[in-house]
């Protein structure tokens, strides 16, 4: 399994947090909602720092490398300022099916 993390500075896009709230309720969270191999997503912003991003939880970075039906760049604007993969090591959850897994825990 592996996480990927991307995160945009909003303070030169072509958006800003209210925008992509409404892109998320519109549009978003129904198109991510049954992607083959995406365990979790969480978008997270941070209105005082115009930051915009989320993280995914993946079966496999196979499943991670597949296009994605979002249409964030277009609306920022520019490429995320981070973009990164990791290794799930461990998880905790309340949701049974997102709890205990990754590699410490194999």
């Amino acid at each position: 399994m592996v996480v990927r993390l991307v995160l945009w500075n909003l303070a030169d896009s072509k958006t800003n947090i209210d925008e992509l709230r409404r892109y998320l309720a519109d549009e978003a969270v129904a198109a991510f909602d049954e992607l083959p191999g995406l365990l979790f997503k969480a978008w997270v912003s941070d209105e005082f720092t115009e930051r915009w991003g989320a993280v995914y939880v993946w079966e496999s970075a196979e499943a991670a490398d597949q296009p994605l039906p979002s249409r964030a760049r277009e609306l920022i604007g520019k490429d995320p300022d981070i973009a990164e993969i990791f290794d799930l090591e461990a998880t905790v959850s309340v949701a049974p099916e997102l709890a205990r897994l990754g590699l410490a825990l194999e």
